[in-house]
């Protein structure tokens, strides 16, 4: 059962455990409700056969304080089982799901976007909480005291146990009927929400592009209409709920109506005593009110699918696994007839075989779309090859854990992730046990001194959101820190220095020269003179090698990579 909970509504195993606990202690604190009910039977009962003596005063003030004690008892233990239990729940569930995407494949982001996966974080997490702390226990707890209520009434007069509870399964089969009408409804509201936050963000990430091209307006006006149909398939949604829980507790409220009717028949037939008759009325009036609050419930449980839906897919995307022990014999990387396709179906590298040896560097150019790009992230794993084989110094990179794997490896992007935070912490990523004094020498090896003493606070300076407050050339430089600071084996260079000027360029190649020595380098670059001086070219061209070897050997074939050369020198001899 406890499996089976987990998985239904993505919960952790304790999780499921507390849920449990929570159903438990909703279904006591119901029963409860019940017992002033009897108290009260017994009063009407000594007040028709003549009135309470003196001996059962004491027993009706006792058993008074003993109800108020009970519930009070049993909605404590409800509170603590389902609301406390549940932002724990909340906080697990967060942190599973970050674990979780923190293992997946590179390939699951292709197809998910930020405003998405924060969503099911942090909104979707939120609204399981409300679920776990109001909806399910209390529904699942007023529908397990309903039945042994309902097999109490049985007891007393079946006849009027039917008139009182024909009503439920009427209720619920309204409600349960509806689970398709509202998971259509839901999932269209959530891809609106979807398309909404999607919109908000893009506009604020292009504000500047917006501007610049005086397309405030049009956007803006997009934007609007995305936010109208979030409210349009709001009301959409509630509505079509409300249609069927307002039948349903019309319905429910019938089974008053039966009850005084049968039992009025009843009563004037002789075949029901008026005791009889205002226990079940006692009864059913409370009876109903938590099973209306329950038909409300299993609306709400039913809604919460598609965040269920959402999350599973997360916790169910399978995980890149591997062995935690290196087994590589140096450092050479080798592509062995490589393979590649991305969810599109569109193959970007077809039978791709390659050397790059330690000592070397080994640039990849070619076309843009080539594949070189993609030849990186194969190489770290961070993909994985559809065919052909990739191996590290012998080791079969498919085989190994990829925390582990990127242990080798030292990358630097074109596109550089800094962090609020201070330049010594965001150096500091590379090595997070590394010593100021470590930090201090990768920073000064990668040439961040000279810009790093002008700033206010110096290596304490915190440098804004991904560094808003540093130049490309300096956020590049504190990038270069971090490989420098990680002292891996195995160097990866995606277009490092592509959009810088001449004067950061010059500086941060500087800064390369020294991190790559005597390590295995893969430099991807587009610009010819940066890889000049490479040991080894491999031109990638419609996702083959279409050549390969040292520049010397490629400018005297007079192939692509030739041509490449020449293209790149006359564009420099263009003018205005």
């Amino acid at each position: 059962m406890i499996k089976t909970l987990q998985k239904k509504f993505a919960l952790s195993e304790q999780g499921a455990k507390d849920l449990v606990k929570g159903c438990v202690a909703c279904v006591f604190q119901n029963l409860s409700f019940l017992f002033p009910a009897g108290l009260l039977y017994c009063l009407i009962g000594d007040l028709l056969a003549g009135g309470i003596t003196p001996g059962r005063l004491p027993l009706y003030l006792v058993g008074t304080l003993g109800c108020i004690g009970l519930i009070l008892l049993t909605t404590w233990f409800q509170y603590n089982a389902t609301y406390f239990a549940t932002y724990t729940e909340s906080g697990v569930r967060r942190i599973s799901l970050a674990e979780k995407l923190r293992k997946i494949p590179l390939s699951f982001f292709g197809k998910k976007d930020l405003a998405d996966l924060t969503s099911t974080i942090m909104a979707d997490c939120t609204f399981l909480e409300q679920s776990f702390s109001h909806f399910i226990p209390e529904l699942i707890g007023s529908m397990i005291s309903t039945v042994l209520v309902a097999v109490g009434l049985f007891f007393f007069d079946w006849r009027m146990a039917l008139a009182a509870l024909w009503v439920l399964p009427v209720a619920f089969a309204i409600v349960g009927l509806s689970a398709r009408v509202q998971e259509r409804l839901n999932g269209r509201q959530m891809a609106a929400k979807m398309a909404c936050a999607d919109g908000i963000q893009e506009c604020i990430e292009t504000v500047r592009d917006l501007k610049a091209s005086n397309a405030e307006k049009e956007y803006l006006e997009g934007l609007d209409r995305k936010i109208r149909a979030v409210e349009r398939r709001a009301i959409l949604s509630e509505l079509g709920t409300a249609v069927f829980v307002v039948s349903a507790t019309l319905i429910l409220k019938l089974g008053i109506a039966t009850v005084a009717l049968v039992g009025s028949i009843l009563l004037l037939a002789g075949s029901l005593d008026i005791l009889t008759f205002f226990l079940f009325l006692l009864v059913v009036s409370r009876l109903y009110d938590p099973l209306q609050g329950a038909l409300q419930n299993l609306a709400a449980v039913i809604s919460t699918r598609t965040n269920i839906a959402r999350m599973n897919e997360i916790l169910d995307h399978p995980v890149q696994q591997g062995g935690d022990v290196l087994t590589n014999r140096g450092y050479d990387v080798v592509f062995d007839h490589v393979g590649f396709a991305y969810n599109s179906g569109e193959t970007v590298l077809r039978d791709v075989s390659f050397v790059a040896k330690q000592g070397e560097v080994t640039a990849l150019v070619g076309p843009s779309g080539g594949g070189k790009t993609t030849v990186s992230r194969l190489a770290a794993r961070f993909w994985d090859a559809d065919r052909g084989r990739i191996t590290v110094g012998g080791m079969d990179i498919s085989q190994i854990d990829p925390e582990t794997l990127l242990s080798l490896y030292a990358i630097v992007f074109q596109d550089v992730t800094l962090f609020d935070n201070t330049v010594l912490e965001n150096i500091r990523i590379g090595k997070k046990n590394a010593t100021d004094e470590e930090v201090l020498a990768a920073a000064r090896l990668a040439g961040c001194e000279e810009f790093v003493e002008k700033l206010p606070d110096g290596w304490h300076s915190r440098i804004g959101e991904n560094g808003c407050t540093l130049s490309g050339g300096e956020r590049q430089r504190i990038s270069i820190a971090r490989a420098f600071l990680k002292d891996a084996p195995v160097i990866l260079l995606d277009e490092a220095t592509a959009s810088l000027d001449v004067e950061n360029e010059t500086k941060v190649q500087t800064a390369l020269s020294r991190l790559i020595r005597e390590k295995t380098v893969l430099v991807i670059a587009h610009r010819m003179r940066t890889v000049a001086g490479a040991d080894k070219i491999v031109v990638l061209a419609d996702g083959e090698v279409a050549e390969q070897g040292t520049p010397a050997q490629l400018m005297q074939k007079g192939g692509l990579y030739a041509h490449m050369v020449g293209l790149q020198t006359e564009s420099q001899r263009w003018t205005l």
